[in-house]
C-alpha cells in the first residue's frame, strides 16, 4: 500500500509499504479521506518522537472486522488505544491510560495510507448525509467540544480564542453555540478574515489590554501565543491550553498564583456529539477547507499545510 511516513524528522512517501494486517479485535479500514492538522506538522518537527505512518483525522470504509456487520460501513474512529485492563481505562477510558498508543502519534501507525487499523470498539458510523470532506473533521471537532465537557461556558462570559487557525476556528464556533460572545485573536489582519466571515468577533493580539477576558483558549502552537493568553485572562478566570508543539517554553507563572487562574489542559473529546453537530450542519466547515491532495503528493500537501495562515489541507488515496 502507499503511505506517508515520518522518520528522522523528515516525511517520506512509500508506494509499496507493507499492507496493514489486523489482529484480534481489530478492524481493517480503507481510507477515503484524511486531514492534516497542526499536531502532524509538530510531529515532523520532533513532537512525541514518533516514527511511522502519520495521520489521525480520517474517514474510511471497514473492509474487515471481528463483527462482520461492520464490513462496508463508513466510519471514523477514536484515536486512543488503551490497555483495557488498568484502573484508568476502566474509570475514565483510554485517553489517559499509561500504556496507551495513539493513532499516528504514539506507537501506532496512522491514517495517511491506503489502509489503517483500529480496534473495532473505537469505530463510529458516519451519518449518510455527512460527506467525506466534512466527516474528516470529526476528531478535531471533538477536541473542540472537549472544552465544554471540562468547564461551564456561560453565555455571559467574555471569551477569547488565541490562534485563528485550523483548531481555533472550530473552538470559536463551538464556544459560540452556547450564546457566548467569542473573540478570535490573531497576529495578522489577514488571519482574521475567515473568523469574521464565520460571524465571530475578531481582533489583533496587541489591541487587547491585560485581564480582558473571563475565558481564554490558547490554540496558537507557539510560546508567544501562550504568553499573550496568560496576559489577557482576568483574575479568577480560566485559561485553556489546547496547543501541542515541539520544543520547550519559558513562561512567568506568577500570575497563575497571584490572580488565582484556573488552568485547564484539554486534548481529545467526544466523537458522538461531534458527529451530531456535523449532521445538523451547526458548524461551518466548508470555508475551512483550503486544498486537497492525493497521498502520492503528500509531501507537497505538508509543505502547503505548514505555511502561515493555511486552513485545512485534505488527503485522499
Amino acid at each position: 500500500m502507499q503511505a506517508l511516513l515520518v522518520k528522522d524528522g523528515k516525511i517520506f512517501y512509500e508506494r509499496d509499504f507493507p499492507k496493514a494486517e489486523p489482529g484480534p479485535g481489530e478492524a481493517l479500514i480503507r481510507l477515503l479521506q484524511a486531514g492534516i492538522c497542526s499536531t502532524d506538522i509538530e510531529i515532523v518537527k520532533g513532537y512525541a518522537a514518533f516514527e511511522g505512518i502519520l495521520g489521525h483525522e480520517f474517514v474510511g470504509i471497514v473492509e474487515h472486522a471481528p463483527d462482520k456487520s461492520w464490513v462496508g460501513k463508513r466510519v471514523v474512529g477514536g484515536i486512543n488505544l488503551g490497555c483495557s485492563s488498568c484502573h484508568v481505562c476502566h474509570s475514565h477510558g483510554p485517553e489517559h491510560c499509561p500504556q496507551r498508543t495513539v493513532l499516528g502519534i504514539i506507537g501506532h501507525d496512522g491514517a495517511f495510507a491506503d489502509y489503517l487499523i483500529l480496534p473495532q470498539e473505537n469505530l463510529l458510523i458516519v451519518p449518510d448525509d455527512v460527506p467525506n470532506t466534512l466527516a474528516v473533521f470529526t476528531e478535531p471537532l471533538a477536541a473542540a467540544l472537549r472544552i465544554r465537557e471540562q468547564i461551564m461556558v456561560a453565555p455571559s462570559m467574555a471569551a477569547a480564542v488565541v490562534g485563528p487557525g485550523r483548531l481555533g476556528l472550530l473552538i470559536g464556533q463551538v464556544l459560540a453555540l452556547a450564546g457566548t460572545q467569542v473573540t478570535m485573536i490573531g497576529r495578522r489582519k489577514e488571519s482574521l478574515d475567515l473568523p469574521a466571515r464565520l460571524g465571530l468577533n475578531t481582533g489583533l493580539v496587541d489591541d487587547f489590554p491585560d485581564d480582558a477576558f473571563d475565558l481564554v483558549v490558547e490554540a496558537t502552537g507557539n510560546q508567544a501565543g501562550l504568553i499573550n493568553s496568560l496576559r489577557m485572562v482576568r483574575p479568577l478566570g480560566t485559561l485553556v491550553l489546547k496547543s501541542t508543539f515541539a520544543g520547550s517554553t519559558t513562561l512567568d507563572l506568577s500570575k497563575l498564583v497571584v490572580a488565582e487562574i484556573n488552568v485547564v489542559g484539554s486534548r481529545c473529546g467526544p466523537f458522538e456529539p461531534a458527529l451530531r453537530l456535523l449532521a445538523s450542519q451547526a458548524i461551518n466547515l466548508e470555508l475551512m477547507i483550503e486544498a486537497e491532495y492525493p497521498l502520492s503528493n503528500g509531501i507537497k500537501a505538508f509543505e502547503h499545510a505548514s505555511s502561515p495562515g493555511v486552513r485545512k489541507v485534505l488527503l485522499r488515496p
